[in-house]
């Protein structure tokens, strides 16, 4: 994780100001074994509702990040996963939240997708065919082109 934070809209103002405490999110990077991985818009409600992300979630207190992430894809998307591999922390400052993603690679997993909270899913691969596409989440795609030698726009 570089020392600077990725900061998403830059023009508007942060709330909880400058001192405000980090939330810790662990977050699924699933990918099926030809490649594609799976994307998920954020339900209505939620702040950037219609942006899509990676599935995942909020750290709850004594959790790690493997626990959180299994947690979060049951309540989310109804599966359970197997191995989640540590891969990238980024820091990302939103307006609203100034957040750690815990980026998790997934490649095995039980259980039949279904969107429990009314968000869109969709398997994708590079270029990204969907979108907006949330701040936090264009980084992971650059991480992937580089893991794939894929040049070009990535969404």
């Amino acid at each position: 994780m570089s020392g600077t934070p990725l900061v998403a809209d830059a023009d508007r103002p942060r709330e909880g100001g400058p001192d405000r405490a980090i939330v810790d999110v662990a977050v699924g990077v699933l990918v099926q074994p030809n490649g594609d991985f799976l994307v998920t818009s954020r339900p209505e409600g939620k702040v950037y509702a219609g942006y899509w992300e990676f599935p995942g979630g909020k750290l709850e207190q004594g959790e790690t990040v493997e626990q959180a992430l299994r947690r979060e894809l049951v309540e989310e998307l109804g599966i359970t996963i197997a191995a989640a591999q540590p891969w990238k922390v980024e820091l990302v400052d939103y307006p609203h939240s100034l957040v750690r993603l815990h980026f998790c690679k997934v490649f095995a997993w039980t259980g039949e997708l279904e969107m429990r909270e009314g968000q869109t899913s969709a398997w994708q691969s590079l270029p990204l065919q969907v979108g907006p596409v949330l701040p936090g989440t264009v980084p992971v795609l650059g991480w992937l082109a580089a893991e794939r030698d894929f040049a070009g726009a990535t969404y």
